[in-house]
């Protein structure tokens, strides 16, 4: 067993889900043990983000030394009974050359991919590995480490972007759509159903408010040459509270995928009376705001692979995302497939993993 397959077994089998702050932990006493790098533990929730910093020479928190920064999260979702071992740790399984467990793709493989590249790189600039706290939960620690000044130049977000152009073809992400979720509340009048003149029927104010959302254009833009259009969907519908009562209240959920740019106009509904708009997530797109950037990642991961790999547009949110929107100029390459994280047989390519570990360390020793 290889150092990078070993590693990723390690940090798997740590229930993430539980305990963020355990594999935390591990995470930074391999850094402090493998490294002479700067490791640094901040007070994010949840046990804390890990970010090291090397560099040539004393360059290290140089202003004028161009950062590369590798990202990723350990925090996972929760796992299925399958995955979990009889001595609470997560099951790991290897067959046919992957890795199968909770964590493996999303995105505990890439981390251990990305620890050993920061470890062996000869960085042209200054080299930050980060791992955070809470992705799952809507950024929670790479929103914490950016309000406390975390901002390189450029990032390489390790989540998936392996099979987009071709089946185990790892390629670069240079955008991808964030999420907003909103809700339509309205309101009206009770009265008994066989008087409803005497009422205001909510949920007919209700479906008024849908029918505008139903004639909302999502917006469409252009990153880096690849076309980029948002959605906007009712979810759900919730009024009522009997057979024979005017509702007075009815909740409509949207979920809308967001582009670089302009959003959907959805405070339009609340033109109807008795309607109103409440956001209650925005997780922010990202497109890569430098094309020579994007070149050099794609050339690293060409360097690495027999195939020929592309640039691709993501269709959901990652910590890219809070990046971007901080000014970070960055891209996306990991080794997760479409459609593998979160499932019940999670698994992660061991070929691709050695793949995206040697593209990491191309990367880091090539740009500045």
């Amino acid at each position: 067993m290889d150092e990078l397959e070993s590693l990723t077994r390690d940090l798997v089998a740590i229930p993430a889900h539980d305990d963020e702050g355990a594999v935390g932990d591990r995470i930074e006493a391999w850094l402090r043990k493998q490294t002479d790098a700067d490791v640094t533990r901040d007070d994010a929730p949840d046990g804390g983000n890990v970010i090291a910093r090397r560099g040539p020479g004393d360059d290290v928190g140089d202003a004028d030394t161009p950062t590369l920064a590798l990202v990723g999260h350990h925090d996972v979702v929760a796992p299925a009974d399958d995955q979990v071992a009889d001595d609470g740790t997560y099951a790991i399984r290897e067959a046919d050359g992957r890795l199968y467990g909770r964590g493996t793709a999303d995105m505990t493989g890439a981390l251990a991919a990305m620890l050993l590249a920061f470890r062996e790189a000869d960085p042209a600039g200054e080299l930050v590995f980060a791992s955070f706290v809470g992705e799952e939960q809507g950024g929670v620690g790479a929103r914490h480490a950016i309000e406390r000044g975390f901002a390189p130049d450029y990032a390489v977000i390790g989540e998936g972007s392996t099979g987009y152009s071709a089946s185990d073809t790892v390629d670069v992400a240079v955008a991808h759509k964030g999420r907003r979720a909103s809700t339509l509340h309205a309101t009206g009048t009770a009265a008994h159903a066989s008087e409803p003149e005497t009422g205001e029927n909510a949920v007919y104010r209700a479906c008024d408010a849908v029918d505008v959302v139903r004639n909302i254009d999502a917006p469409e833009t252009e990153v880096l040459g690849h076309h980029l259009a948002g959605s906007l969907v009712v979810t759900e519908i919730d009024g009522g509270e009997a057979w024979n009562v005017v509702p007075d209240a009815c909740a409509v959920t949207v979920d809308e995928r967001t582009i670089p740019g302009e959003r959907a106009a959805l405070g339009d509904a609340e033109a109807i009376g008795g309607v109103s708009w409440d956001v209650e997530q925005d997780l922010p797109p990202m497109a890569c705001d430098d094309a020579d950037f994007a070149d050099a990642a794609l050339d690293a991961v060409a360097g690495v692979q027999n195939a020929t790999p592309a640039q691709v547009v993501k269709p959901h949110a990652t910590d890219a995302g809070w990046l971007a929107d901080a000014g970070t100029t960055t891209v996306v390459c990991g080794p997760a497939e479409p459609g593998e994280a979160h499932t019940d047989t999670e698994s992660v390519s061991l070929a691709v993993l050695h793949r995206c570990r040697d593209a990491y360390e191309t990367l880091a020793d090539r740009w500045a």
